[in-house]
């Protein structure tokens, strides 16, 4: 599920509203962490959501500028 990060919070956790107009709690995965991925305010995410609680989600990929200007 795509999304945009909306605030930035402590401790690698971002808010991200989704496509849907849901808010979720996000944190940065392992791979964008590993690979020293900056995510910032306003980048568009894709966001894996817990099955467990639909309000926490993981940000697996981060899309590029290129990639964010071509999809709107």
């Amino acid at each position: 599920m795509q999304g945009v990060v909306t605030q930035c919070l402590s401790n690698g956790m971002f808010r991200v509203k989704l496509e849907n107009g849901f808010y979720v709690l996000a944190h940065v995965s392992g791979k964008i962490r590993r690979n020293y991925i900056r995510i910032l305010l306003g980048d568009k995410i894709t966001v894996e959501l817990s099955p467990y609680d639909l309000t926490r989600g993981r940000i697996v990929y981060r899309l590029r500028q290129n990639e964010q200007k071509t999809e709107t």
